[in-house]
């Protein structure tokens, strides 16, 4: 392949990321708009209820989603397969398993209810099921939108859910006040209305009978069910930090420690973003182009993602305490526990890349095997550090997990589908990060600390100086490539 071509092609590559990120920034900023509106007005042990609404109903979506949402992925770029077809195919079973355990639910709802938030409630039952049940329809529409690559349309309905979540927070805090229901009423509305809109969007773009093809629904779901315990392992990996606060010490330092997660949806945001961009075009790349060329793309992404993960660690970390001011007095005790939790989104998005070739082999086992280690070190880590270091501890407990998940399911993809990460640059970085995130958890100077980041910011640049120039040069490119598209339509 010509080097213009290569050129051109990774142009074209940061012009579709661009256009599913451009939503989740605005997203973004949305979000630091909301987040002091709760933050101010909820007290700390409502928010840290509010806070495990999320992680409760993930839990019961995890187990009807059959992992089908993955043999729809896996799946939609083979050749001969009716894609409209495999869509009713993988929600199907999902749609029969969610009302028998939505139903189980509600008849023991009291119980249920009382156990995860020390409340009870028609409204709350009702709240849990009905995000719970329309989070199934969502996962798949969102789904055919990215497998589309409909990049702005992606961007537009992430941007439509945020703003009707601040609508619907200053709504629900006028009608009750400091009460956790403000926030289960703002996630579950929007979901439901963003929902209904593409479910009217996929019906009416569907015209006549899907085509038949030779995908039975039992090999979707011989590929599909072995994710189910890798995810949920996942679910243990991101939940049992707050669940480990809420049983080992209370809803306030779940609240605070929550705050905290809530500011990495800086770094969660470019997770979520790329996770949506990356998926279709490592499987699209894995199916139609040979290895020669697949594997020094996979390999050259991943040296300049991993070098923009450890940029953002590091800026996170160095500003956080400007960052932190929005939440209010309540809620500065998370500035202590950002540092180690940056880490999480950080290895999520990279192991996005490095993970991909136990997917390309269908061998998704691996996976179960990384998660089930890592489950062991958080719950080790968190039964040892949480009673003693609260919020703080369950930080460096799912850091360390997630080091050790990376490590694991990295090497088993590796055997799988060897591309030949350059891991040693990686690694020089984490290391940097990790003693500088231990310095600014026990720093009590955080003038000395911002000024030993900025330093460390300015040393990462420099070791890294060709793939930043290299960054560079693409966005140069993408913003001569936008103006020419747009002189040429003028």
């Amino acid at each position: 392949m010509a080097d213009n071509d290569i050129n051109n092609n990774k142009t074209s590559v940061l012009s579709g990321f661009l256009e599913f990120f451009y939503g989740n920034f605005v997203v973004l900023v949305l979000g630091f708009i909301s987040l002091p509106l709760i933050t101010r007005v909820m007290s700390t042990e409502e928010f840290g209820r509010s806070s495990l609404f999320l992680s409760a109903v993930s839990i019961i979506y995890i187990f009807a989603i059959l992992g089908l949402d993955q043999s729809y992925i896996r799946y939609f770029y083979t050749e001969g397969v009716d894609r409209r077809r495999l869509f009713v195919q993988c929600l199907r079973p999902p749609l029969v398993l969610i009302v028998i355990i939505t139903a189980v639910y509600f008849v023991f709802s009291s119980f249920f209810n009382d156990l995860m938030f020390e409340r009870s409630g028609l409204d709350i039952t009702l709240l849990v099921i009905g995000y719970t049940v329309t989070s199934v329809f969502e996962r798949f529409l969102f789904l055919n939108i990215r497998m589309e690559q409909k990049g702005k349309l992606y961007s537009n309905l992430n941007i439509l859910t945020k703003a009707l979540y601040i609508l619907f927070i200053l709504v629900f805090v006028y009608i009750l006040g400091d009460d956790f229901r403000v926030g289960l009423y703002a996630q579950t509305l929007p979901l439901v209305i963003v929902t209904l809109f593409l479910l009217i969007r996929f019906v009416r773009k569907g015209k006549g009978q899907a085509a038949s093809h030779d995908l039975e629904t039992k090999q979707l779901l011989r590929y599909g069910i072995p994710f189910v315990p890798m995810l949920l392992m996942e679910w243990l990996l991101s939940s049992m930090d707050k669940w480990s606060i809420r049983f080992l010490n209370d809803f306030s330092e779940t609240g605070v420690y929550s705050s905290a997660m809530q500011i990495m949806t800086i770094l969660l945001t470019f997770k979520i973003t790329y996770v949506a961009f990356w998926s279709p075009i490592a499987m699209k790349k894995y199916e139609q182009e040979d290895e020669s060329t697949a594997k020094p793309f996979f390999a050259d992404m991943f040296q300049k993602v991993q070098f923009l993960c450890v940029l953002a660690a590091f800026a996170l970390t160095t500003f956080r305490s400007i960052i932190v001011l929005i939440l209010g007095e309540k809620y500065r005790g998370a500035i202590k526990i950002i540092p180690f939790l940056s880490l999480m989104p950080v290895l999520s998005i990279l192991f996005e890349m490095t993970g991909q070739g136990v997917k390309f082999k269908k061998k998704p086992i691996y996976f179960n095997y990384a998660s089930l280690v890592a489950i062991c070190c958080n719950l080790a880590g968190n039964l040892l550090l949480v009673p003693r270091f609260c919020g703080v501890g369950a930080a460096v407990a799912t850091a360390l997990t997630y080091i050790v998940y990376f490590a694991m399911g990295t090497y088993f993809a590796e055997k799988c589908y060897p591309v030949g990460y350059d891991h040693r640059r990686f690694a020089a970085g984490l290391i940097g990060y990790i003693i500088y995130a231990g310095y600014a958890t026990v720093s009590t100077n955080e003038w000395i600390s911002a000024g030993t980041g900025a330093v460390l910011i300015i040393l990462l640049v420099l070791l890294n100086r060709r793939v930043a120039a290299a960054l560079w040069g693409y966005c140069i490119g993408f913003i001569k490539e936008t103006k020419k598209k747009k002189t040429e339509k003028k």
